[in-house]
């Protein structure tokens, strides 16, 4: 008899011809373009990741997860997995409706039948899901910041997959997995879920997890969305192939997983469970403090390091799938070995080396030696290719402050010293040249203002990924939309935050445009501090009064901050 881990799962894909029919029939339903994220949604949904599941939850489902990780039906499951939308999309759709489900190019991957409609309760989601309503924490961020206000839920008709033009032969649904599993003769299969490039600690701990629970291994990073600032996934799957060859070919596989990570640590690791089980493994490893997104808005971890394995342990019986607890890898350099940390009785004795994600990202940015002791030398080159040292690196420096404060001015003596220096070049990108080229449709509203700024940091990002300056010097009053300009910045260089804290009381006496008189006599709307708020930076990289100061030095202050962070030589 075929073990059930093996058994094919049902998918909600239809057949290649209904497929053409309903591409054809979708042409005249409304449509609705995906986010990154529904995208990898929809892909685990369709091809049986997440299973049980038929669509998006539906309220009485949506409910049932928050509140207790159980659908409407009493099935265990974890994560609200809802189509979040704007208040104008819901608005034009009825419940009882089919929608069509796109991908950003505009292909149809699937139809959607609208069950429910509502406006959920954020708040209580980010309280009982994420343990916590701090924005710190990169999901909640992303639920009152990005997400759309409301949620459709309903069953989803698949036509075919998202189209991945990378890494194809690595990808795998969870019915081609079983088949291989089945073809290979594996009958129990432990897999090891990672965001991070492998290290010689992983290996090891991967060989032990495999070997405890008898079982072969299924290296099955994410290669979704993860948290924001993490190595991109075209870097850590090379990174991965680069080290396959140091594990046993007939024991060991590597799949690829297109799935958006919460970072929700208990629930997420129960979740993953799922899905793993889903993909035919029977055991699955879990870490210390999995899936965490680390530090609170107070400087605390946000989950406790064996909250997760604590939640998995007991639901382990139901999902179905057993737990290999993580164990905790050191190097000793007196046997030249790694051993779990807590199994090291003369540690006293002994030279324990570890190196910590934080130091390894230190010494990839100063260029310093990483030890082949902790990772392989085929894996350090990977890295240092897609991370050279921070002095070549592009960067982005952001002035923000009122109107008048004198960002643009020191905006511009940081330009040219930065071109005295030569070697990478510098982009200034000035509230008013932004509005006068990039900008020229826009207004001053708060939505346009924002839109304004996303533009800004758009550009950017390019500048920075593509290893120059950008100086950027809007007055970008939000919080949010600053912090999420430095998400995007982020992905691909230092982003610098300088706060040019020049009163409103100067501004206005300097006034050198006649706008605060203008915002005054109500002649402007929405004026940032007069008629509009300004967010102060809470932790800005560095903070210029500029205040009898002269220009030149405010300029040399930020040279300073960048040589002492190491993007510029000193």
């Amino acid at each position: 008899m075929q073990p059930t881990n093996l058994a094919p799962i049902p998918e909600l894909f239809v057949s290649y011809d209904s497929a053409q029919k309903l591409k054809h029939e979708a042409g005249a339903l409304a449509s609705w373009d995906l986010t990154p994220r529904q995208i990898c949604d929809l892909e685990l949904l369709m091809n049986g990741g997440f299973n049980p599941l038929k669509g998006f939850l539906s309220e009485a489902d949506y409910n049932g997860v928050v509140e207790n990780m159980r659908l409407s039906s009493g099935e265990l499951w974890p994560m609200p997995i809802n189509l979040d939308v704007g208040e104008d999309f819901a608005n034009s759709v009825e419940v009882g409706q089919d929608i069509a489900l796109r991908d950003q190019e505009g292909v149809i991957l699937a139809m959607m039948s609208v069950t429910d409609k509502w406006e959920p309760n954020k708040d209580r989601e980010a309280e009982k899901v994420f343990g916590s309503n701090d924005s710190a924490h990169p999901a909640v961020n992303y639920l009152h910041n990005q997400a759309g206000k409301i949620y459709l839920g309903g069953p989803i008709t698949g036509i075919q997959q998202p189209v991945h033009y990378d890494f194809r032969g690595r990808r795998d649904t969870p019915n081609e997995l079983r088949a291989y599993f089945r073809k290979m003769g594996w009958r129990r299969v432990v897999a090891f879920q990672t965001r991070n490039p492998l290290h010689r600690a992983h290996q090891e701990l991967t060989f032990r997890a495999a070997k405890e629970a008898q079982a072969n291994l299924l290296i099955h990073p994410v290669v979704g969305l993860t948290k924001p600032g993490d190595i991109d996934h075209f870097t850590r799957v090379r990174c991965y192939e680069a080290v396959l060859d140091q594990y046993p070919a007939s024991t060991t596989s590597m799949s690829l997983l297109n799935l958006a990570m919460r970072m929700a640590g208990p629930r997420e690791a129960v979740w993953h469970g799922l899905i793993r089980k889903n993909h035919g493994c029977t055991h699955f490893i879990v870490g210390r403090d999995h899936a965490g997104p680390g530090k609170n808005s107070a400087g605390e971890d946000f989950y406790g390091p064996y909250d997760a394995q604590d939640l998995f342990r007991e639901h382990q019986e139901e999902m179905g799938i057993e737990m290999v607890d993580f164990k905790h890898m050191v190097f000793v350099q007196d046997r030249a070995q790694y051993e779990p940390a807590d199994e090291i009785l003369d540690k006293d004795e002994v030279t324990i080396l570890n190196i910590s994600g934080t130091e390894l990202r230190r010494r990839l940015a100063e260029g310093l030696e990483i030890p082949e002791w902790f990772s392989f030398p085929q894996v350090v080159e990977e890295l240092r290719k897609s991370r050279p040292p921070r002095a070549n690196q592009g960067f982005t420096v952001f002035f923000t402050g009122f109107s008048g404060s004198g960002k643009s001015t020191i905006a511009n003596a940081l330009m040219i010293k930065l071109m005295e220096m030569g070697g990478r070049p510098v982009t200034l990108l000035d509230g008013d040249i932004v509005r006068k080229n990039l900008s020229s449709e826009l207004g001053f509203s708060k939505e346009h203002r924002d839109l304004n700024i996303r533009r800004i940091g758009y550009v950017a990002s390019e500048i920075t990924k593509n290893g120059g300056i950008a100086i950027c010097a809007p007055i970008a009053p939000y919080a949010t939309t600053r912090r999420a300009v430095r998400e995007d910045i982020e992905a691909f260089g230092a982003f610098i935050e300088v706060h040019v804290a020049t009163s409103i009381e100067e501004c206005e006496r300097r006034d050198r445009k006649g706008l605060y008189k203008l915002a005054r006599e109500g002649k402007i709307k929405e004026f940032t501090g007069i008629s509009d708020p300004y967010d102060v930076p809470e932790n800005p990289e560095l903070r210029v009064e500029t205040e009898n100061v002269d220009v030149d030095n405010c300029a040399h202050q930020v040279i300073l901050k960048l040589e002492s962070m190491g993007l510029i030589k000193a």
